[in-house]
């Protein structure tokens, strides 16, 4: 985890993860190939009987069960518990399992973070009816985190699994069913528990976030996590986009990937954007100091010379020394070019520049926001054409043919289905206008740099500032240690 500093409470703000993701059979996942992997172990899957081995799998730290008490003891058993869910589930698109990945404070000792994980899901998922299949992976490499899965069918009291949904009659004002044209009468699909709805993914992700903060410091740590994200913070960063396993794995390695390197730009754009207000913070303090002591230093005066007097050699330890005159060029010059004479001039200048930073950094939010959304549409819809064959010849297969070439062609055939959702639900039309789009990226991007350019710039023209503010304040220690030792006299 990275930390960034918190002045105000003392505390380190850790980077939060809590990603929530659904295995579905219909975009080629399997509930036992998962908790195979998860887990480490060997399993086989009776419904399409392939068998799953990762006895081989490292940095697997903890794995436990963790079960409702009316739920049947046999599965306790990761093999029976996983291969009765996916018997349950009967169709090709059926959604088997819930998981949560959760990243595990690294600060604390495997003793509290496994404590830390249990306490959690019994809490907020087992509590409710859930089944939980917990794996702990640390690989050593300070990201310590947890893989919950979880089930998504409630079970009964007599331990069987019970219905996902169910179907209630749609009234009249009157309170009479309401007859459809071929006999029937109205219905809606009613879910029997409340776990998909879209409040219960805030209420787990602040539950987690809550309880590492409790378990950090009943443990005298510093460091705190948030859920919220940037923007809800307050914070000025720019996310990161997500790297995806593949390319996560791919980076671990060692290995550099496009979207890698995407994130280290961003990171490198937010440090400069922290030590730009960092900046300006600092210089508004000083000028608010100078004006409150104004009797003592008046504002009015000028500048140019104030620096000009530090030109002068000064006698120290029977010496005569002179203030680098390379940086007080530098200085004067850059108060002479922007007509900057007298304290009032340079907070207004601070000011203007303060307000260029948050024209710049809202822009670029912007920017990156649009880049990150184009270039995701342009993957989608590459990965669309690229199986769209495919997925044709899928769709002509019925029965057992079907079910036989959507198992021979899992990956293909769930990035297509992803890919065909994505796109419905973020393009207008029916045209895939991926010419378009990457003439937007790279007009996007041109535009992305003019924009850190200026923020470059004004990094530096804050650094001349911060040059000035130091040269200030040695004239006026200076002036202050002359007008002494003239009192004394």
């Amino acid at each position: 985890m990275l930390f960034f500093c918190c002045p105000k409470g003392g505390f380190t703000i850790a980077i939060y993860h809590c990603s929530i993701k659904i295995i579905s059979r219909g975009k080629g996942k399997s509930a036992v190939a998962a908790a195979a992997y998860r887990s480490g172990e060997k399993l086989i899957n009776n419904y399409d009987g392939i068998t799953h081995d990762y006895t081989r799998k490292s940095g697997i730290a903890y794995t436990e069960i963790m079960l409702p008490s009316h739920a049947p003891p046999d599965f306790q058993n990761r093999a029976v518990l996983w291969n009765s869910v996916e018997k349950i589930e009967k169709s090709k698109n059926s959604q088997l399992a819930r998981e949560i990945e959760l990243a595990i404070p690294k600060e604390l000792n495997r003793e509290q973070q496994i404590l830390l994980v249990r306490e959690y899901v019994n809490d907020i998922f087992v509590s409710v009816g859930m089944c939980a299949d917990i794996a702990v992976h640390d690989k050593s490499d300070g990201n310590p985190h947890a893989h919950i899965m979880l089930t998504m069918r409630p079970l009964n009291e007599n331990g069987e699994w019970g219905a996902k949904s169910k179907k209630e009659y749609i009234t009249a004002k009157n309170g009479e069913r309401i007859k459809l044209k071929n006999g029937n009468f109205k219905t809606k699909k009613v879910d029997t528990v409340d776990w998909n709805e879209q409040s219960k993914a805030e209420l787990w992700r602040s539950s987690w976030a809550e309880l590492a903060n409790k378990y950090l410091a009943e443990n005298e740590i510093t460091e705190r996590i948030d859920h919220r994200s940037f923007e809800r913070q307050g914070k000025e960063q720019i996310p990161t986009i997500h790297l995806g396993v593949a390319a996560s794995q791919m980076e671990r390695k060692g290995i550099t990937t496009e979207r890698g390197n995407i994130n280290r730009e961003i990171k490198a754009h937010n440090r400069i954007l922290a030590e730009i207000k960092a900046k300006i913070a600092s210089l508004k303090n000083w000028l608010a100091d100078i004006f409150k002591y104004k009797e003592k230093q008046p504002p009015e005066q000028n500048l140019i010379e104030i620096l000009q007097e530090l030109s002068k050699p000064q006698k120290i330890n029977m010496q005569y020394r002179i203030y680098n005159p390379k940086k007080l060029a530098e200085q004067i010059q850059y108060l002479q070019n922007n007509k900057i004479f007298t304290i009032p001039q340079l907070d207004e200048t601070v000011n203007s520049v303060r307000d260029e930073y948050d024209n710049i950094r809202i822009t670029l939010k912007e920017v990156e926001g649009r880049l990150k959304s184009l270039a995701e549409l342009v993957k989608q819809a590459e990965i669309y054409r690229r199986h769209r064959e495919l997925y044709k010849q899928y769709h002509s297969l019925s029965g057992n043919k079907s079910d036989m070439f959507r198992i021979k062609n899992y990956t293909e055939i769930a990035l297509y289905e992803a890919a065909e959702k994505y796109l419905k639900e973020n393009v207008n039309g029916n045209t895939l206008e991926v010419g378009k789009w990457k003439t937007d990226i790279a007009t996007l991007t041109e535009r992305k740099d003019k924009l850190y350019s200026e923020l470059y710039k004004k990094r530096d023209e804050l650094k001349v500032a911060e040059s000035i503010q130091k040269s200030v304040d040695t004239a006026l220690k200076r002036h202050t240690r002359k007008r002494n030792i003239e009192y004394e006299r």
